[in-house]
């Protein structure tokens, strides 16, 4: 499998605030994830499936991003937008992006083909927010080999998902970041290594 999305989706460990708009109303949210090209929102105002609504937020110190987006989704509180943006936004946003992954606060774990071998990579935190794709990239895509030279930062519940991935299902471990690989050899030093 080819990671197949146009912008890759960024996840966070801790869901950075957003300030919501519409219709004259204001509300309160945290993303959920976000790409270049959208978001994915809780926030507790209503909001309607095609109608604009306007979103402020900074990702970790980043300069404010105000933005515009349209209302693609809806689950309960959870909505999808796709951003109306200006080349000044996607600038910042993409700036925000980078400097989050870079501080391991935001984490992206794509699937990608490389010899006819699966290869998962991981960029920026490896933590506990990356479990769903993760497992669902485990048990339905299959991978064979785990990238983890762009981690950034390690969490314990990110260093349990990898023992799954070697012990339970045979995944490899490929190249690795200075900071994955003193965790990882640290956490199987310990006597009951780690919990699962």
């Amino acid at each position: 499998m080819v990671e197949q999305r146009r912008h890759q989706r960024v996840r966070f460990g801790v869901p950075p605030a957003v300030r919501v708009g519409s219709g004259g109303r204001m509300g309160q949210g945290g993303i959920e994830n976000l790409s270049m090209s959208g978001l994915m929102l809780r926030c507790d105002l209503p909001l309607e499936i095609g109608q604009p609504a306007g979103c402020e937020f900074s990702l970790f110190g980043s300069p404010l991003i105000d933005v515009v987006v349209t209302v693609v989704s809806r689950l309960g509180d959870l909505y999808g937008g796709r951003f109306q943006t200006c080349l000044i936004n996607q600038v910042v946003l993409d700036d925000a992006i980078r400097a989050a992954l870079a501080g391991g606060q935001a984490s992206v774990l794509s699937m990608h083909e490389l010899g006819g071998r699966k290869i998962m990579r991981i960029a920026g935190g490896l933590c506990g927010s990356l479990r769903n794709d993760f497992m669902h990239a485990l048990t339905r895509v299959g991978v064979d080999e785990i990238d983890l030279a762009g981690v950034t930062r390690v969490e314990q519940a990110g260093l349990a998902l990898c023992l799954v991935a070697t012990t339970r299902h045979g995944v490899a471990l490929g190249t690795q970041s200075p900071c994955f690989a003193e965790a990882w050899k640290f956490a199987m030093a310990q006597p009951h290594g780690v919990n699962v």
